[in-house]
C-alpha cells in the first residue's frame, strides 16, 4: 500500500497547513499546466554568468559592434549575463563562475576582510525586465532563490531577498524583506529581516545554517501586503502589512568577515507579480 498524500510526520489531513506534502506516485497530466496565467513571471537559471556592469555595458560600445560585424565576438557581448550583474567591495567578474561540482554559479570573495560578491538585476534603464518592471509591495510580488552554502560556515555574512539597496546593513533600507546570516552577530539560524517605514524587525527563522546545505528561499507578499517567508517550503515568518507602493529589488550577496575568501553558490532566482494590480 502506498504512502498516499502525507507530510513528513504522517498522513495529511485538513486544514493542510503542515506541509511540505508529497504523493507516493507521480502525476500524469493530460492538459498543459498554465503557471499563473494572471501573473508576470521571470525565471533566471544563470546559463550565463553575471559580470561587473561596466563589462556588460561594453557590449553596446562602437568597438564591440565593429568586432561583431567582423565576426569577432568579445567576452562582453557573448558571455555576460544581460539581466544580472555583479557588484560589491572588491568584486571582480572572474570570481563569478560556473560551479565545478555544483549546478550553480559560484560567488567567491577576493580574499580580504569585508570583500563582497553581490548579484542583482541590472539597474540601468531598459536593460532588464528584472528591474524595468516594478515589483511593488501592492502587486502581490513573489520571489524565490536557491543557494548552496560553503563546506564550512566561517567568518561569513550572507543575505538574499527583496531590498531597496544592495547593502546587508539592516538599518539602511526603510522598506525591505530578506533573509540574513552573520557569524559576526553570532547567528546560528537564518534571520528574517523586515522593515516597514523604517521600523526594523530581526526575527529568528528557527532554521539552522549548515555547511554544504541547499536552501530554497521564498518570499510571498499577499493581498494585504503581508510578507510570508519560507525556507525549504516551510513558512517561518509573516510580517505586518508592508508600506504601500514600494518597489523592491532582489539581491543575493556574500561578504567575508575576515581575510579569507568565502563562497556561496546561487542556482536559481524567480520573481512574479500580478500583471495588473
Amino acid at each position: 500500500m502506498g504512502k498516499g498524500f502525507r507530510n513528513p510526520k504522517g498522513p495529511a489531513s485538513p486544514p493542510y497547513k503542515n506541509g511540505p506534502y508529497e504523493f507516493d506516485q507521480a502525476f500524469v497530466l493530460n492538459k498543459p499546466v498554465i503557471e499563473g496565467s494572471n501573473r508576470y513571471i521571470l525565471t533566471e537559471e544563470f546559463q550565463k554568468c553575471p559580470a561587473l556592469n561596466a563589462v556588460v555595458n561594453s557590449a553596446f560600445s562602437d568597438a564591440d559592434a565593429t568586432a561583431a560585424a567582423n565576426g569577432v565576438i568579445t567576452v562582453a557581448s557573448n558571455a555576460a549575463n544581460k539581466d544580472f550583474e555583479i557588484l560589491g567591495t572588491n568584486a571582480v567578474t572572474a570570481n563569478c563562475k560556473f560551479g565545478t561540482t555544483v549546478g550553480a554559479i559560484e560567488l567567491l570573495t577576493a580574499g580580504a576582510d569585508n570583500d563582497q560578491m553581490i548579484v542583482c538585476p541590472h539597474l540601468d534603464v531598459k536593460q532588464s525586465a528584472w528591474t524595468g518592471i516594478p515589483w511593488g509591495t501592492e502587486n502581490q510580488t513573489q520571489w524565490e532563490a536557491v543557494i548552496k552554502t560553503d563546506s564550512a560556515i566561517l567568518t561569513t555574512l550572507l543575505w538574499n531577498g527583496l531590498k531597496l539597496t544592495n547593502t546587508p546593513v539592516i538599518a539602511t533600507d526603510d522598506d525591505q524583506a530578506f533573509f540574513r546570516f552573520s557569524t559576526d552577530d553570532a547567528d546560528t539560524n537564518w534571520r528574517i529581516i523586515s522593515s516597514i517605514g523604517g521600523v526594523d524587525i530581526n526575527a529568528d527563522s528557527g532554521v539552522l545554517v549548515e555547511a554544504s546545505k541547499i536552501y530554497y528561499f521564498r518570499i510571498e507578499i499577499d493581498a494585504d501586503r503581508q510578507a510570508h517567508f519560507f525556507i525549504n517550503n516551510k513558512e517561518v515568518y509573516r510580517t505586518e502589512a508592508l508600506t504601500n507602493d514600494v518597489d523592491l529589488i532582489p539581491y543575493v550577496g556574500i561578504q567575508a568577515l575576515a581575510g579569507a575568501a568565502r563562497s556561496v553558490w546561487l542556482a536559481k532566482e524567480k520573481i512574479s507579480r500580478y500583471i495588473y494590480e
